[in-house]
């Protein structure tokens, strides 16, 4: 069993920056491909990006140079800094785990945390 909990969800201008946070819960997190996914009302869950077990990440175009996945020290916290941001990516972010699969497509993700809110305003 996995638990995720996001933080760091806030409301900000168009070009600013946030960093969302996933504090993971689990006894060795490098069995893991982790990544961070984000959802808009009415549309499917896509894939913002991952980072697989040893460590490679991957991300989506359109963020591609503005947001960036790492872990934390303990390797226990997922984060995700998002520079740059635009009203496109407003969104409920979540964070996700899989031990079997890796990649952007939600549907091989079996953990997910609730989700944290950006707002990106112009």
């Amino acid at each position: 069993q996995v638990d995720l909990v996001e933080s760091g969800g806030a409301s900000v201008q168009t070009g600013g920056s946030l960093r969302l946070s996933c504090e993971v819960s689990a006894s060795n997190t490098r069995r893991y491909c982790m990544g961070w996914f984000r959802q808009t009302p009415g549309n499917e869950r896509e894939g913002v990006g991952i980072i697989d077990k040893d460590g490679t990440t991957t991300y989506e175009d359109s963020v591609k140079g503005r947001f960036t996945i790492s872990k934390g020290d303990d390797e226990n916290t997922l984060y995700l800094q998002m520079n740059n941001l635009k009203p496109e990516d407003t969104a409920m972010y979540y964070c996700a785990a899989d031990q079997a699969r890796c990649g952007l497509s939600a549907q091989w993700y079996t953990y997910w945390g609730q989700g944290t809110q950006v707002t990106v305003s112009s």
